[in-house]
């Protein structure tokens, strides 16, 4: 490596910030024909056939990088050293990081009560150490924030009948983290509350690593977490364990959520006389699922109950692996488990293997479970649910949340309409794209995983890993049937992939702005693109990335639409939206969620939606 290379970040930052200077000061006159926004002109003119304004909106979106920073930082992603300057890439690039900068610590040991009122993004490691007695109240915490992260790592460590509670918090907000490692690790009495925890998040990120481990008698509640929540995960690794008479409730956990994933690994190990309750935890959810693996292991009297867990759920998976493996004296009652409406799967592998004493009953448990190699002794079947039994299969529809007026049927896009505007705000994180040179140069699938990580200092478990792996599973995740599908970290790409598929006649299309939103508006003058009838069309949504990335597709059967939204009271013209109709919803999931706002069922209707801030459809011009 050069000693260009290895220069401090001040002497870096100092020096690319003369050269950006000088560079800017000679192009005052001229852009310099080498940015990337001359660079996609260029490209635009010479791959799009028509003389159409080139769209102001996607011009925005280029890499803010001048000619010298984009030059410097190439260098570094060739020489793979760009992780070792990622602070000043980030800044420069405009990209989404999440860079652990040693910020101070919140003060620990208060004299007094502590409440937390408003506030959004601070560290509180360490804090409550040892602490006797008092209550710390974290009320209205980072909600509706974009990005809400905070850490309590050792957080109330070695205390003495405190109280944790956590209400309202991250409420509305769209990527929400939060680690609790080692969380009243050796605490005695006290209590630990999270109420309305992460409802309505887009992507909830929580760990409990070690959380409550060696505690004694330190009650646990968590009601109403993450309901109404998009995609995400819980890791509860080491919770409780080597804990003593610690009471557990899970109660509305996850409920009406969408593919939320709890992994409970080595969860309540060795444990004393644990009493764990999960109530209505998943139900209503769609494809929920929990990994059990090693729960329990060597616990002493502990109590598990699993009571309406699952329930009406679309689909799930549920593994119990090792659970209650060598324990003494062991109650398990599972009862009006896994009732779902689309099936779901449970898998019970050495379940109850070694133990002493053990006694496990099944109350009117659902349909779609595999026991391998488990214990035999204590174990209780009571009105099981068999395939083809009444019970195997619920009368009543799954009762998701589904935003109003996320999904609505074509006929509804006529002049004169009133009807709900949903939320199409951009969420995401401010980011841009990079210079294909640059991208080019950097991993970017599963297989490089590591790579990435290192790149990004994204550590194991850590949120960035999952923002990471969720958008390069789903860039890798096969096309359904019908689709066209591509990943594009860059607007030339973009283009690309659109000619691709409608040729090099295109107009590119988003919704003028975000005014209407969650209010109901009246529609107003209504173009259809190729007169209303089928047409093909390559729509761009955003994946959450650390630079600007969007999943590209075409699907078949579409009509696309320009509309006037008006005030409803003035009738002015308040926005112009782009909406999309799927009129072929044949291969869709029967849980999709505009079935459940809109009845029916696939292939039954059509359904449309509009395109949201920020994301955009691609279309042949007229």
């Amino acid at each position: 490596m050069d000693k260009n290379v290895k220069l401090t970040n001040s002497a870096i930052f100092f020096s690319i910030l003369y050269l950006t200077a000088f560079s800017f000061t000679v192009s005052l006159a001229k852009e310099s024909p080498l940015t990337a926004k001359a660079s996609l002109i260029r490209y635009w003119n010479d791959h799009i056939s028509n003389n159409l304004p080139k769209p102001s909106f996607l011009l925005s979106k280029v890499s803010p990088l001048s000619v010298v920073n984009s030059a410097y930082f190439t260098k570094l992603a060739s020489q793979k050293a760009l992780s070792s300057h990622l602070s000043l890439f980030c800044s420069f690039a405009n990209l989404f990081c999440l860079i652990d900068t040693n910020a101070p610590q919140t003060k620990t040991n208060l004299p007094k009560d502590a409440s937390f009122s408003f506030y959004t993004n601070k560290q509180f490691s360490n804090y409550g150490s040892s602490r006797l007695g008092g209550a710390d109240e974290f009320k209205n915490y980072s909600n509706g924030v974009n990005f809400a992260t905070g850490s309590f790592s050792r957080y109330s460590r070695g205390s003495n009948d405190h109280h944790e509670e956590f209400t309202s918090y991250a409420d509305d907000g769209n990527v929400a983290s939060s680690n609790f490692t080692s969380y009243s690790s050796a605490a005695i009495g006290g209590s630990s509350e999270f109420q309305r925890y992460l409802p309505r998040v887009n992507v909830p990120d929580l760990q409990f690593t070690s959380y409550d481990s060696d505690g004694k008698n330190h009650k646990l509640t968590f009601s109403s977490y993450s309901d109404d929540t998009n995609s995400g995960n819980q890791g509860f690794i080491g919770y409780t364990k080597n804990g003593d008479d610690i009471p557990l409730d899970f109660s509305s956990y996850g409920n009406n959520s969408n593919v939320i994933w709890s992994s409970f690994t080595g969860y309540g190990g060795l444990g004393n006389r644990g009493n764990d309750s999960f109530k209505e935890y998943g139900s209503n959810a769609n494809n929920p699922g929990n990994n059990f693996n090693n729960y329990g292991v060597a616990g002493n009297r502990s109590i598990g109950t699993f009571t309406s867990y699952r329930n009406s759920a679309n689909s799930g998976k549920d593994t119990f692996q090792s659970y209650g493996k060598s324990s003494v004296s062991e109650k398990t009652q599972f009862a009006n488990y896994g009732k779902s409406i689309n099936g779901g799967t449970d898998t019970f592998k050495g379940y109850g293997k070694g133990a002493k004493d053990p006694s496990t009953d099944f109350k009117l448990y659902g349909v779609n479970n595999t026991f391998k190699d488990y214990s035999k002794k204590g174990v209780t079947f009571a009105l099981y649910t068999k395939p083809g039994h009444p019970e195997s299969i619920a009368n009543k529809p799954v009762k998701h949340w589904v935003e109003e007026g996320k999904f609505f049927r074509e006929f509804q896009l006529k002049e004169g309409t009133i009807m709900k505007m949903p939320d199409i705000v951009d969420k995401m994180p401010k980011r841009s794209f990079l210079p294909r040179v640059i991208s080019s140069r950097m991993p970017f699938s599963t297989m490089e995983l590591q790579s990435i990580k290192e790149l990004f200092h994204a550590s194991d478990n850590s949120t960035m890993e999952g923002i990471i792996l969720n958008a390069l599973q789903e860039c890798e995740r096969p096309a359904s049937p019908g689709e066209t599908k591509c990943c594009v970290g860059s607007p030339e790409d973009m283009i690309g992939f659109a000619i691709s598929v409608l040729g090099r006649n295109l107009i590119v299309r988003t919704t003028e702005n975000v005014d209407g939103s969650k209010q109901d508006v009246m529609i107003g003058k209504v173009r259809g693109i190729n007169g209303g009838r089928l047409t093909k069309s390559v729509s761009c949504h955003q994946n959450l990335y650390p630079y600007l990335l969007y999943y590209c597709h075409a699907v078949p059967k579409v009509k696309v639409y320009e509309v006037d939204i008006l005030d409803v009271e003035s009738k002015n013209r308040i926005n112009h939206g782009v909406a999309i109709c799927h009129m072929d919803t044949s291969t869709w999931s029967s849980g999709h969620g505009a079935f459940v706002a809109l009845g029916f069922g696939p292939g039954r209707i059509e359904v449309c939606h509009w395109i949201f801030e920020n994301d955009m459809t691609w279309t042949m011009s007229d």
